[in-house]
């Protein structure tokens, strides 16, 4: 499997928008409103919508019909594993680092 790291750049706010979705499918705005609770900071839309190009470019999330205008996305299957690996990832990373700092 890929991985967020393919990503590039948008590998951050895909990962805000996979952990977005993971609570249920949402349209772009709620995605900013969500993520921006989730991070103190809000993604402009470029940042978004590239990121969300992306993700459905890598099958991590598909676009649902629209209502009301707007487009809802939500995770999919591979979506799904793509951010528990990722989430593990960091885990690792952080429970490391903490233990580095408490021997320093």
């Amino acid at each position: 499997m890929a991985g967020l790291a393919d990503l590039g750049r948008f590998s951050e706010p895909a990962l805000h928008i996979l952990i977005s979705l993971a609570a249920g499918p949402k349209h772009g705005y709620a995605m900013q409103e969500d993520i921006g609770a989730l991070t103190g900071a809000r993604p402009g839309p470029g940042t978004l919508y590239g990121a969300i190009r992306r993700l459905e470019e890598h099958a991590y999330i598909e676009a649902l019909p629209e209502q009301e205008r707007r487009k809802p996305y939500r995770l999919t299957d591979a979506g799904r594993v793509a951010l528990g690996v990722e989430l593990q990832r960091m885990r690792s990373l952080a429970a490391t680092g903490l233990r580095r700092l408490a021997v320093a």
